[in-house]
């Protein structure tokens, strides 16, 4: 059986299966701004602690989801040393084919500690790899509400 064909039936075989829980990781102002700095967008909503405190439905500024998104590598550990041999024995190459799915139900707030929660949805052949499709949930300490909900389509190659 080839190394393809292993990993394929591994991950069949852990659909709905939470594989991992992230570190906390604390979001402060500073993220904020560099994000907006480096996207653009400056709304006040995320870069005006003074104005957002008084005109904002939230209280305060809130990270872009886009940001939120953005994390998921350091929220999932995706790229840690030692996770691609961990997690995909006998493959050379994993590409982020993209996202099925994304959703931002809830703010995240200066403050806030989030973590990403990661799941097998699916795993499939994909020409001489296998594709698999993961649930990314980012939890907001505290909060009930997850801060984004994403299907990552990732393949990975021998």
């Amino acid at each position: 059986m080839s190394a393809a064909e292993q990993l394929l039936n591994a991950y069949q075989q852990r659909r709905g299966e939470e594989l991992t829980v992230g570190d906390w990781l604390l979001i402060e102002q500073a993220r904020i701004d560099a994000f907006a700095q480096a996207t653009g967008d400056l709304q006040w909503i995320h870069t005006d602690p003074l104005r957002a405190a008084t005109e904002s439905p939230y209280g305060s500024t809130i990270a872009h989801g886009f940001l939120t998104l953005s994390l998921l590598p350091l929220l999932t550990q995706a790229n840690a040393p030692g996770q691609f041999e961990r997690n995909y024995p006998g493959m050379r190459l994993r590409v982020n084919y993209g996202l099925n799915k994304v959703r931002f139900p809830a703010p995240v707030k200066p403050g806030d500690r989030v973590r990403a929660h990661t799941m097998v949805l699916e795993a499939a052949p994909a020409g001489a790899g296998v594709e698999i499709i993961y649930l990314l949930t980012v939890e907001i300490a505290g909060n009930a509400k997850p801060a984004c909900v994403a299907e990552q389509v990732v393949r990975v190659y021998p």
